[in-house]
């Protein structure tokens, strides 16, 4: 049985189609569950118009102003004629509602395919778009929103899931692993030196761009957050392949320098980065295994067989963090 005190569990598709129509818009009684699981994102039928996409924002993760500022980067952007999908205001200029014990922004239904990150012309106008995205991220700091940093992605990370969810046959081994990843991590920041934090998208993978007009368009910015610009950028490469990788950074820094200026120094930042991620999702399964959404959609995590293969693709990991950086061409 669902427990009933989580208000994701409570939010049934009436409510929902109740929070939109509280603004005015007369749904004709269709709706969508979309693909999110950190929120809950809705598509919601409306009469005799273009449906709408109704985001309810998980509770006591964002705070309101740290929610707003990811409403106003977007607006920025948007006045910008960047190509993102920024939230709808009401005519006060409002985007952040609240129904019952739900926040919630609504959104226009964009389509798109995902950017052909092997095909040179998507890439080069993926870094076009970015240098653009990351001209006006620099223009000032987020105030509320927090920095990706080693502390939360890293040692918090790895402290949660030593203390509660790795089996005990495996602590030692993570443990150990732990420790040398987080010295080679806090290396390449060293090998960086005092790079720029902007604000930046914080979650640039090929699913969160849509393709659409012959060109990017960027949605969901709910992890936007100050980062090392390289953040955005190193997501688009892909394969193992260091010489794949080498040209098809080659082609995005050649858009992205037609805008923004990249400083070379945060190639060291590449391995660190990912191996951050990769840290962070597991700690992001371990912080959300009581929401029952979770075991439902991921019941291979927290098993023995995924911690083996975790710590193994953890072990491959430290052995890129000692690798040269990528160059510039």
């Amino acid at each position: 049985m669902l427990d009933n005190s989580q208000p994701f569990y409570q939010l049934t598709p009436d409510r929902v189609i109740d929070a939109v129509e509280s603004l005015g818009h007369l749904s004709d009684g269709r709706i969508l569950a979309l693909n999110s699981y950190e929120n809950r994102v809705y598509q919601v039928g409306l009469d005799e118009r273009e449906p709408l996409i109704a985001k309810f924002y998980r509770p006591e993760r964002w705070s309101d102003a740290q929610i707003l500022e990811e409403h106003q980067f977007c607006f920025e952007l948007a006045e910008q004629e960047l190509p993102v999908v920024a939230p709808l205001r009401n005519a006060d200029g409002d985007s952040l509602f609240s129904f019952e014990s739900y926040r919630f922004a609504l959104y226009p239904r964009r389509g798109g395919r995902a950017p052909e990150l092997g095909d040179p012309d998507h890439l080069y106008q993926l870094g076009q778009t970015l240098g653009r995205i990351h001209l006006m991220g620099a223009r000032h700091p987020f105030q509320a929103r927090p920095v990706l940093d080693i502390q939360s992605y890293g040692r918090d990370s790895i402290e949660l899931i030593t203390e509660a969810f790795i089996p005990v046959s495996l602590r030692a081994a993570y443990t150990s692993l732990g420790a040398d990843l987080l010295a080679g991590i806090e290396q390449c920041y060293r090998n960086a030196g005092d790079v720029r934090r902007i604000r930046v998208h914080g979650d640039c993978h090929g699913g969160n761009i849509l393709w659409r007009d012959d060109m990017p368009n960027f949605v969901d910015f709910d992890d936007a957050r100050m980062a090392p610009a390289i953040q955005d950028l190193w997501m688009l490469l892909t394969g193992d392949d260091r010489q794949q990788q080498q040209l098809q950074l080659s082609e995005v820094l050649d858009g992205y320098n037609e805008f923004a200026e990249f400083d070379p120094r945060e190639l060291h930042l590449v391995e660190a980065l990912r191996t951050l991620r990769m840290l962070n999702y597991s700690a992001w399964l371990a912080r959300r295994w009581e929401d029952p959404a979770f075991p439902r959609n991921f019941p291979w995590f927290n098993t023995e067989r995924y911690w083996g293969e975790h710590i193994l693709q953890l072990r491959e990991q430290l052995s890129a963090l000692g690798e040269p950086p990528l160059q510039l061409l």
